[in-house]
């Protein structure tokens, strides 16, 4: 398999389809490059090269118990962009994906990325504090950590409800895709599946965000109920200069996946 080894030995695995100006894709947790396949297909079929990594701790790179913070997710991503040789790229990250796209650009700059895209995207920071009062108390943070602790397997097929909003009414329910989760979550280490609960809640992201300097794309569910919205997008749509938003009325977390072809679709314009 295709992969990069870090300076602390981590090995990192990546796909890489098709040819043309480069996109790379980070995923969120507790996913894969997987998690992707549907945007990086659509858009390796219509010439560009589509990259995506599984982040360290997750899918098929290794896991260590070190690392799993934003700044060496950012770091690892750096390094996998320096071993490519890729420049003026399109760095499209999802939830946690989101954060790492951010920090990278906070710790290493835009020389080599083109645009940016964040879906569901973290920043500027998750968690409540007086500073940031729209956000989400640590209880709920805390309640995943006991979820990963008690029972990771069952936990992930009960995540998988609200990351689809498929707890809400109406709802057009795959089992397909919320197994699909399931496999992307198990293939997890506990080690990542745990402490990096702690990187995309705790991570003030707020600096970094304010170092974009290349058009950037945010894309955000109203029906977030993993990443709300109020806390997210719409702040970091205001840190970012002359970013785009758009927002997805009634969509939910995952919607790389339930609505797949409408992001294809904003994704293609915004980088073609």
């Amino acid at each position: 398999m295709p992969s990069i080894t870090t300076d602390d030995g981590t090995e990192i695995y990546f796909k890489d389809w098709g040819s043309g100006p480069p996109v790379v894709f980070s995923h969120g947790w507790p996913l894969s490059a997987d998690a992707f396949e549907d945007q990086m297909f659509f858009l390796a079929q219509r010439g560009f090269r589509c990259i995506a990594h599984d982040r360290r701790g997750h899918g098929r790179s290794g896991q260590p118990w070190q690392g799993n913070d934003l700044d060496t997710y950012a770091d690892d991503l750096a390094a996998l962009v320096q071993a490519l040789d890729l420049r003026d790229a399109v760095h499209v990250g999802h939830s946690t994906g989101g954060g790492e796209v951010a920090r990278y650009i906070g710790r290493h700059g835009t020389d080599r990325v083109g645009k940016a895209v964040l879906i569901g995207a973290i920043p500027p920071l998750m968690l409540k504090t007086p500073g940031n009062p729209v956000g989400t108390p640590m209880e709920v943070f805390d309640q995943l950590r006991a979820g990963v602790q008690a029972d990771r397997s069952a936990f992930w097929k009960e995540l998988s409800l609200p990351f689809y909003g498929y707890n809400r009414e109406g709802a057009h329910v795959s089992e397909a895709v919320r197994e699909d989760f399931w496999r992307q979550g198990m293939m997890a280490g506990f080690p990542a599946s745990y402490f990096c609960i702690k990187a995309f809640s705790e991570t003030d992201l707020t600096g970094d965000l304010a170092r974009f300097d290349i058009p950037t794309l945010i894309l955000h569910g109203s029906d977030d109920q993993i990443v709300p919205i109020a806390a997210s997008a719409m702040l970091s749509s205001k840190i970012i200069r002359n970013a785009t938003l758009k927002v997805y009325d009634g969509a939910p977390h995952g919607m790389c996946t339930t609505l797949k072809d409408r992001v294809n679709a904003d994704l293609l314009e915004f980088i073609a």
